[in-house]
């Protein structure tokens, strides 16, 4: 039987926008949970007292990540941060990929010194032709965070080289965030790259193949998706607004953590 030996971390702070907020893990109450909110249920369960903050707000870009987000992270003295940020500027018709790389080393260099783990991502990419459009400023972002990561001895955790993760049927119907299935595996993947026994060693299997939905089904679909998400994800663009204007961080304060556990 294989025993963990982890040391246990007493605090974690998530740092980001809608991915790390919880998007689209609905839960009855009509709030988010999330895969932070599901790791730190996991860490809560391994250490009494354990206190968690979730700063993130959806829609923000990296540059509100950095002025909003990062002082008030770093002043928290948690043992573990994680940091999410820079997609949502990947995927706007006009970003300036130097700008966003400066403002990620810039979190990075603030936060690697106020924890003992620092925690970066690869995010997950969604298969089909929208995304195709955004992968080489994704994959961009990907090399800076790999640089940042070796040069300030953070944890990567690989996302987006996991096939599972690729797969539509993860994913909400906006096509922008991952489902309730989608949040578990991610909070799996943080786990274990933390350094604890996994729960789930097949997180990173692709789902059972099934017959894909017929031709009528799939425009239905795409229809639905184009009236709901896409148009209004456009209009905000347009008018310079964002889904997360005026909304508060999701759990402010490194408080003891009660909630739902994976």
């Amino acid at each position: 039987m294989q025993t963990n030996t982890t040391p246990p971390y007493s605090s974690l702070v998530a740092v980001g926008d809608s991915f790390t907020e919880g998007m689209s893990d609905l839960l009855p109450d009509g709030t988010y949970r999330g895969w932070a909110d599901l790791l730190a249920g996991r860490m809560a369960a391994r250490t009494p007292g354990f206190r968690y903050a979730n700063l993130a707000v959806r829609g923000k870009l990296i540059g509100q990540i950095v002025e909003e987000q990062v002082p008030v992270a770093a002043a928290m003295g948690a043992d573990v941060i994680t940091l999410v940020g820079g997609l949502n500027d990947t995927l706007r018709p006009k970003c300036d990929m130097g700008r966003v790389r400066a403002l990620l080393t810039e979190a990075v260099e603030t936060l690697a010194p106020a924890c003992k783990q620092l925690v970066l991502m690869r995010s997950p990419g969604r298969q089909g032709p929208v995304m195709q459009r955004f992968r080489p400023r994704m994959e961009e972002l990907f090399v800076c965070v790999d640089d940042l990561a070796a040069r300030h001895g953070a944890l990567v955790v690989d996302l987006y080289g996991a096939p599972s993760l690729g797969d539509p049927r993860l994913w909400d119907v906006d096509r922008l965030h991952l489902s309730a299935e989608g949040h578990r595996r991610v909070a799996e993947a943080v786990w274990q790259g933390l350094g604890h026994d996994p729960e789930d060693t097949e997180w990173r299997t692709p789902m059972p193949a099934t017959l894909p939905p017929g031709w009528l089904l799939r425009r239905a679909a795409d229809a639905r998706f184009a009236r709901q998400h896409l148009l209004p994800w456009i209009s905000r663009r347009l008018t310079g607004r964002s889904s997360g204007d005026g909304l508060p961080p999701k759990r402010p304060e490194l408080l003891p953590y009660e909630g739902p556990s994976a």
